[in-house]
């Protein structure tokens, strides 16, 4: 299936995430009773985006684990979370993906395959993404802006973070599965005249 090229009058051109309009929560099931959320709030992405080529589009991230924010957690959940049964943030400072693929699966969406390196692994990770548009700028805005809405879902266990997962039979314990929930919109090149 060939790409169609992104309808928007957003020009080709490096982009960067801007943090004041992104958000990078993710999901895990607690217990067979809820699904639980949290979210990191530093983080950073670029992207090299042309809306005539989408398969040519690239997206390098990088998170800090030490960022990771929790609803309303019990005294020291969090540092529990950071340290080494979990997220071993004082080993592994930095959680990175770069995309490696882009494929076509509709008009204004894309699946992103990328690596993935969490915990001291890098295995492969898709994301379902969606361009919701973008614009050239305008005079309060001057750069290019895009949008996009992204969805994926991996094993922690993959990544040797396996505390907690559940017996077979059983949804005593913490999934293993990790749903990632991403918006995110983008500045670019500035506006012309």
């Amino acid at each position: 299936m060939a790409i169609e090229p992104f309808a928007t009058e957003a020009p080709a051109g490096a982009y960067h995430v801007d943090p004041s309009h992104a958000d990078l929560s993710f999901r895990v099931n607690h217990l067979g009773f809820s699904w639980y959320t949290a979210r990191f709030t530093n983080f950073s992405a670029d992207l090299h985006f042309d809306p005539l080529k989408p398969a040519e589009m690239n997206v390098v991230a990088t998170i800090d684990p030490r960022s990771l924010v929790l609803p309303s957690p019990p005294e020291d959940f969090l540092d529990t979370l950071l340290g080494t049964q979990w997220l071993d943030a004082a080993q592994f400072p930095e959680i990175r993906f770069s995309s490696t693929r882009v494929e076509p699966t509709g008009k204004n969406s894309v699946r992103i395959t990328g690596d993935l390196s969490l915990h001291g692994v890098r295995k492969p990770v898709v994301l379902n993404a969606v361009f919701n548009g973008g614009y050239a700028g305008h005079p309060l805005d001057p750069h290019g802006r895009i949008g996009f809405s992204a969805r994926g879902s991996f094993k922690r266990s993959d990544f040797g973070i396996s505390y907690g997962i559940p017996e077979p039979g059983s949804t005593m314990g913490v999934g293993d599965s990790i749903e990632v929930i991403i918006e995110a919109e983008f500045t670019g090149p500035p506006l012309t005249q």
